[in-house]
C-alpha cells in the first residue's frame, strides 16, 4: 500500500514568520557590529588624525604648538640677551639702560628653565638666532645715541608683542605640565619686557598697531637707516628723551632670576 506525502505544516522553516523576524534582528545586530569593528585600532581616523603631530611624554601629550614655542622661548633669548647687554651699554637714558637689564635677568631666566624643559622632554634646541634676529642684532650695532634708544625700544616692544599671544595661546591649549609652567614663566617675563620698553617713552604706538596688523617684523624702519626723520610727515618716535622725571621705573630686580646668580654671565 502506496503511502501518501504529509503535507507542509505551515510556520515552519527559514522562510517562515519567524524565520524571517529572527534573520531580520541578526541582520541588524551585525549592522552596529560593524563599525565598531572596522574603526576599532585602525590609524588614520577620529582622533589619530587631531593628533597626528602630537607625541606621548611623561608630563603630557606634546603638540607641534608646544614645541615651536619651546623653540621661540630659546630663540628669543639667544638675541634678545645680547641685545639687554647692548642696551645696558648704549643706553642714552636710564629708562633705555633698565630695560636692558630687565632683558638680561629675565632672559637669563627663561633661557635656564628652557634648556631644563627640553632636556627633559628630549627636544634638540637652536645654539645661535635666526636670521631675522641676527639683522635685528645689527640694526641696534649700526645705531648711536637716540637713534639707537629708539629702535631698540621699536624692535624689542614689536617683537614682544608677537611672542605674548604665542605664549597666551600655548597656556590656554597645552596638555604637557611641563610647557605649561614655561609658558607662565614666558608669560610674566614678557609682561614685564612690554612694560619697561614702553616706559622708555620711545614705543610709536601707531606704528606698532600698523605692524602688528600687518603682521610684519622688526624693524620698524629699513636697514641701515640714516640718522634723522623718516619719510613718513612726523617723525615715527620722539627725538629727544621724553621720560618723566616723576615716573620711577620698576627695579630690575623684579625680573624673575636664575637660581644662584644674577644670569649676566
Amino acid at each position: 500500500m502506496r503511502s501518501r506525502k504529509r503535507p507542509p505544516i505551515n510556520g515552519r522553516g527559514i522562510f517562515s514568520g519567524t524565520g524571517i523576524i529572527v534573520a531580520g534582528l541578526m541582520a541588524t545586530l551585525l549592522a552596529m557590529i560593524f563599525p565598531i569593528w572596522s574603526y576599532a585600532d585602525r590609524s588614520g581616523t577620529g582622533l589619530d588624525v587631531l593628533n597626528a603631530d602630537t607625541v606621548s611624554t611623561g608630563y603630557g601629550p606634546l603638540s607641534a604648538l608646544d614645541r615651536d614655542f619651546i623653540t621661540k622661548v630659546r630663540l628669543a633669548g639667544l638675541w634678545e640677551l645680547p641685545a639687554g647687554r647692548q642696551a645696558r651699554q648704549k643706553g642714552s637714558t636710564p629708562a633705555v639702560r633698565t630695560a636692558g637689564e630687565h632683558l638680561i635677568e629675565g632672559h637669563a631666566f627663561l633661557d635656564e628653565r628652557v634648556r631644563d624643559v627640553a632636556a627633559k622632554l628630549s627636544l634638540q634646541l637652536p645654539n645661535e638666532p635666526s636670521e631675522q634676529q641676527q639683522e635685528w642684532l645689527a640694526t641696534l650695532n649700526a645705531a648711536q645715541g637716540v637713534e639707537y634708544d629708539s629702535r631698540f625700544a621699536n624692535i624689542l616692544r614689536l617683537a614682544h608683542g608677537k611672542v605674548f599671544s604665542v605664549v597666551a595661546q600655548v597656556r590656554a591649549s597645552t596638555r604637557n605640565s611641563l610647557v605649561r609652567k614655561l609658558a607662565d614663566d614666558a608669560n610674566t617675563t614678557v609682561l614685564d619686557h612690554i612694560t619697561v620698553l614702553e616706559a622708555t617713552g620711545y614705543v610709536d604706538y601707531d606704528a606698532l598697531a600698523r605692524d602688528m596688523v600687518a603682521d610684519s617684523t622688526p624693524p620698524l624702519t629699513p636697514p641701515p637707516a640714516p640718522p634723522g626723520p623718516t619719510s613718513d610727515p612726523a617723525p615715527a618716535v620722539p627725538m629727544t628723551p621724553p621720560p618723566s622725571p616723576g615716573y620711577t621705573l620698576p627695579s630690575a630686580a623684579s625680573s624673575p632670576r636664575p637660581k644662584g646668580g644674577s644670569g649676566d654671565s
